[in-house]
This record gives structure tokens, C-alpha cells and sequence, in this order.
């Protein structure tokens, strides 16, 4: 048995979740999110959504476990949102927004222009003696995470001296340069 898809799914207060055709559907006060599945059963019962499999084949238990934690993820995007936060690492690595659109000076003859999607709130952070951070917000967990790692991939961190677009927190691994 998943020990992932067998947990329920509790329903916080200001969220209705809708299931009908092969298709869930989750509103809140941030936005309203579907998504739609196959091989599983999704029921609503006491304020929590359940994800259940029919049988035991391999096609099934994968789902089963990540069906549930799609559901979840919508549930807590549309009730709290998710928010992801860019450090820009470098000398002369500037960030700057004009509503959506995202400028980024990472080094190269001419700057990057990154019009985001309306889904996906764009924010940028420059204080003196510290990187530019790029603080992305929205209420769809998968896209967020894509406008994230496009953004990263600009410039990937590069192990020697550790310059370039990572996440906040994250952990490079460092190189040793060459011994003379």
C-alpha cells in the first residue's frame, strides 16, 4: 500500500474541491486550479479527499501516490500559495522588475528580458553589500517551479568560484582549482 496515497487529504476552511468527469477541480482565495487523472477514485467525504486505487497493478500504485500529492499541492496553493526565492551570485549580477517583466544582468553583452506569466508574482530584492534575490510567489506549484528553474538555467552556478542563479539555501559543490 502507498504510505503517500493512503493518508487523506484534509480540506481547510475557503477551499471547495469539485470532482466530476475524471477531473478535479480546487477554488480558493488565491485562484482556482484543475487537474485531471486516470486509474485512481477520488472521493470527497468529511472535509477530506481520499485517493483510493482498484487494484494492485504497477500503472496503478504509481499514480495512486502521485495523484494524491498533486491534489495536495493545489489544495495548499490555492489556501496558503508557494514562493520561491533566487539568489543572483556574482560580481555585477543585477535583478530588476517592471511588473512582469524581469530583467537580469547575469554577465552577458546584453541583459536577459523575461516577460513571466500572469499566474506567477515576480519580485526583486537589491540591498547594498548583499546578492540580488528574485522572489518568485503564485498558487500553482508546477509553475512556479518552471519559471524557476528557466530562470536558473540562464545561468547555471558553476562549481569553481560558485557564481550564477541558484535557489536560496541551496548547496553548491565546490571544485578545488588547479594545483601549480
Amino acid at each position: 500500500m502507498s504510505r503517500i496515497g493512503k493518508n487523506p487529504i484534509a480540506i481547510p476552511a475557503g477551499v471547495t474541491v469539485e470532482v466530476k468527469d475524471a477531473v478535479v477541480t480546487v477554488k480558493g482565495k488565491l485562484g482556482e486550479l484543475t487537474q485531471e487523472y486516470s486509474d485512481v477514485s477520488i472521493k470527497i467525504e468529511d472535509n477530506n479527499v481520499i485517493v483510493e486505487r482498484a487494484t494492485d497493478q504497477k500503472n496503478e500504485r504509481a499514480k495512486h501516490g502521485l495523484y494524491r500529492s498533486l491534489i495536495n499541492n493545489m489544495i495548499t496553493g490555492v489556501a496558503e500559495g508557494f514562493t520561491k526565492q533566487l539568489e543572483l551570485v556574482g560580481v555585477g549580477y543585477r535583478a530588476s522588475n517592471q511588473g512582469q517583466k524581469l530583467d537580469l544582468a547575469l554577465g552577458f553583452s546584453h541583459n536577459i528580458v523575461l516577460e513571466v506569466v500572469p499566474e506567477v508574482s515576480v519580485e526583486t530584492i537589491s540591498e547594498k553589500g548583499k546578492n540580488p534575490i528574485v522572489k518568485l510567489t503564485s498558487f500553482d506549484k508546477q509553475l512556479l517551479g518552471q519559471v524557476a528553474a528557466k530562470i536558473r538555467a540562464f545561468r547555471k552556478p558553476e562549481p569553481y568560484k560558485g557564481k550564477g542563479v541558484k535557489f536560496v539555501g541551496e548547496e553548491v559543490r565546490r571544485k578545488a582549482g588547479k594545483s601549480a
